[in-house]
């Protein structure tokens, strides 16, 4: 039995090993959705800085088609003053130059606005695009770090899992029927200290008479108010143990 009692102790620490790796290979998905939530800002500035020169640039390039109409209104009309009947035909189309003259002016000076504008918004631009690609290669970097943890759990996970199986083999199918139905039942937690004459998951003192038997190793006994397996005074690694299966650990 104190064979049994190693073999479930160390069944104990590989699947809360296993259980460790398993719930962190499952969050790789959500670990790279956060690292890559960190481009978010960094994306919609600059998607800004792009959408505010744009529009700079569409409202200048609107200036200059305006201008473009006044010019040709304006030659038109000068080629009709030449066919002007009277003064006030010729004052009429004096007038509407004159207006379009005033319009070019105002789009000239709207779209001096416009370059003046311009140019911190390009600058806004090129320093959000400099700053969005350093942080990709951070995000990269990161993504690539989390994979290769994952990698690393995932190959750990895999030796684990066949030291587990190893194990398995050679355990009473008793025992190892009630350690599963115990670990299944507790949350995974199927093994339980004797401390201070207690057991230290649900704290109840243990009887005198039933400490002294645990002491002794001679079977496997189980606490009697949570049922779990419990051991008292474990050696310090399990090769000690395995070292020393043939003996009682003394108490």
């Amino acid at each position: 039995m104190v064979s049994d009692l190693k073999v479930v102790l160390r069944l104990q620490d590989l699947d809360n090993r296993v259980a460790e790796l398993t719930k962190e290979i499952a969050t790789l998905p959500k670990h790279i959705a956060e690292i890559e939530k960190k481009l978010t800002g960094g994306e919609r500035k600059l998607e800004a800085d792009r959408a505010a020169l744009a529009a700079n640039q569409r409202d200048r390039k609107k200036m200059e088609g305006e201008i473009q109409v006044n010019e040709q209104k304006i030659s038109k009309l000068r080629d009709q003053m030449l066919g002007a009947k009277n003064n006030e035909q010729y004052r009429a189309f004096q007038h509407e130059i004159e207006f379009c003259e005033k319009e070019i002016r105002k789009s000239e000076d709207r779209i001096l606005e416009f370059m003046s504008e311009s140019e911190p918004l390009d600058r806004n631009m090129k320093s959000a695009e400099t700053l969005l690609k350093e942080e990709k290669k951070v995000v990269e970097a990161e993504k690539t770090q989390a994979r290769e943890r994952t990698s690393a759990d995932q190959k750990v996970l895999g030796e684990l899992q066949a030291e587990r199986k190893t194990l398995v083999a050679g355990i009473t199918p008793g025992v190892l029927a009630n350690y599963e139905r115990i670990k299944k039942g507790r949350g995974g937690v199927a093994i339980a200290e004797a401390l201070d004459s207690r057991c230290s998951r649900c704290h109840i003192m243990l009887r005198p008479q039933f400490l002294q038997e645990l002491k002794r190793r001679e079977k496997i006994m189980t606490c009697e108010s949570c049922q779990r397996i419990l051991y008292y005074n474990p050696p310090e690694s399990f090769e000690e143990f395995n070292g020393h299966a043939d003996s009682p650990v003394a108490g």
